[in-house]
């Protein structure tokens, strides 16, 4: 669902000078989602917001057309100086931000809070023995994956195991 406004205006948007970019930040990830009404989304102002922390324009129209379309949608931020800043400027255009997880899991925490045993804790989450051992132990770091699925079983470990056996 693209709008027919949208065209237009990306053409006042190319006749504008460039925003200036930041000078530094780090790579986020985010969620974009409608803050309220549909109408009340200020598409240009919510794109100039992710091109000004680096995001290549056509990445930042395509993510705002899908947030639209989908009501949310998921971009990869370069350069995020700070979030509360780039919140206030989505914020201003009728969008909300949130940040996605990126903290370390801990793993002991999670089994411990379950009341399982490591090998309880890797047969009822469909885990090897050896890897939730080493991730405990600080040997290893689970890789992103692992890290996505432990939050999961973090935040609702009773859907995460009705997903995967099936109850």
């Amino acid at each position: 669902m693209t709008n027919s406004w949208l065209p237009e205006g990306f053409e006042r948007l190319a006749r504008t000078p460039g925003e200036p970019r930041v000078s530094d930040g780090s790579p986020a990830a985010l969620l974009i989602e409608w803050a309220g009404d549909i109408r009340e989304i200020k598409t240009i102002s919510a794109i100039r917001a992710l091109a000004r922390r680096w995001t290549p324009l056509l990445r930042a129209k395509r993510t705002v057309e899908a947030m639209l379309e989908h009501k949310r949608a998921f971009i990869l931020v370069p350069k995020l100086e700070s979030f509360d800043a780039l919140a206030a400027e989505l914020a201003e255009a009728g969008v909300k931000a949130i940040t996605i997880a990126n903290d370390d899991v801990d793993v002991k925490a999670i089994r411990e809070r379950l009341g399982l045993t490591q090998e309880q804790f890797a047969l009822h989450y469909g885990l090897e023995l050896d890897a939730v051992r080493n991730w405990e132990h600080g040997r290893r770091k689970p890789d992103t994956a692992a890290q996505s699925y432990l939050r999961a079983i973090r935040n609702d470990p009773e859907a995460v195991e009705a997903a995967l056996w099936g109850t």
